[in-house]
């Protein structure tokens, strides 16, 4: 019964370790995906003196970074156009990339259709085109222009934009009309890039760029960069801390265990030294147990570590994750240190039982 419960004991402590690292483990990733409704991690800029670079040079992005998960890369045009009869900066992009790189971008209305001369208008912009009841404006169509004596074109407005920031005071269209009115084909301001990668595979991401693509030079978005290090940061401790006081409980508990069992069986030891057994075989066999009730207590604990990390990460990330052969070694092989280590006080006692003292039963 005894050493049922060191077992069980060992294969909770198992469970946990296993469980919080496979946790541990694949968080990053899942973290990286979650902080992608943030937005972009990577501005890709213009690395000379213009203020634009070539379209065609995003072609070859996908490429450097196929090892990595893009989730989009939304190329950005802009320029000061003439907007009934008012100057407002304008921006062009890929409205369907846009909407991978930036999902936080709250739109009353619908996105543009391509082909079809629609733009989207900022929240504040909208109260100044129409500042009475600003919902209105939606359906509505406004003249667009290059300025004083270019062609006029009329643009339905889809919808209004809410971001929290200054995309709200912005007017944005596809990207091939802006590049048609400002008369600059495949001129790109800048680009925002969206790449499931920690710190260091986004520097990764970056040197490749900056190798490859001499036209670009990218640019990490600080804040989301910062934010994504501090959170894995916090969290590697927050694994460190668990595990070791996971470890030192079970340790405690292995080994008082252990001695409650060298205790019961003091005659039997005395018995097997009278009949010429070594302190060598005793350690041999007390040792053994410990190491056999950690090999089993791990490979019980690696198991239901996995269900525990499958658990927690379906049901805060709503993603399965993959089962880990290296975690389930390392979860086996910290159990067998725990109970070796365990085993070390009651071994001691074991080779100080006195065979003449416990046979006649003192």
């Amino acid at each position: 019964m005894r050493m049922l419960t060191a077992l069980l004991a060992v294969a909770v402590g198992a469970t946990i370790i296993s469980g919080m690292v496979t946790v541990y483990r694949d968080v990053p990733e899942q973290l990286g995906r979650e902080f992608r409704a943030y937005g972009a991690n990577l501005l890709l800029l213009p690395s000379n003196d213009s203020s634009t670079f070539n379209a065609e040079n995003l072609d070859k992005v996908p490429e450097l970074i196929k090892n990595y998960e893009l989730v989009g890369i939304a190329p950005f045009l802009y320029e000061r156009l003439e907007i009934n009869k008012q100057y407002i900066l304008t921006g062009g992009t890929d409205f369907e990339q846009l909407q991978k790189v930036s999902p936080y971008w709250q739109i009353k209305g619908n996105y543009p259709k391509k082909g079809e001369r629609e733009i989207l208008v900022g929240s504040n912009l909208a109260q100044i085109l129409s500042p009475y009841e600003t919902e209105e404006i939606i359906g509505k169509k406004i003249g667009i222009s290059a300025g004083e004596g270019t062609a006029i074109r009329q643009y339905t407005v889809t919808g209004i934009i809410s971001t929290g920031g200054k995309e709200e005071d912005f007017a944005f269209m596809y990207l091939d009309d802006l590049q048609q009115i400002a008369n600059k084909p495949n001129a790109v301001s800048l680009a925002r890039l969206s790449v499931v990668a920690d710190a260091v595979a986004l520097k990764a991401v970056e040197d490749s760029i900056k190798d490859n693509i001499p036209e670009i030079m990218p640019q990490p978005v600080q804040q989301i960069a910062i934010s994504e290090f501090n959170v894995l940061g916090k969290l590697q401790v927050l694994v460190l801390l668990v595990t070791i006081i996971v470890m030192a409980l079970t340790l405690i508990c292995v080994s008082t265990t252990m001695m409650a069992v060298v205790t019961e069986r003091r005659k039997e030891i005395g018995l097997h030294k009278a009949l010429g057994a070594s302190n060598k075989n005793i350690v041999y066999e007390f040792l053994g147990e410990g190491c056999l009730l950690g090999a089993v207590g791990g490979l019980i604990g690696s198991g239901l570590g996995y269900l525990f990390a499958e658990f927690v990460s379906v049901q805060v990330f709503g993603r399965s994750i993959t089962f880990s052969v290296s975690v389930a070694i390392l979860s086996i092989l910290l159990s067998l240190v725990i109970t070796g280590i365990a085993s070390l006080i009651p071994v001691k006692i074991a080779i100080n039982v006195d065979p003449a003292i416990v046979l006649r039963g003192e």
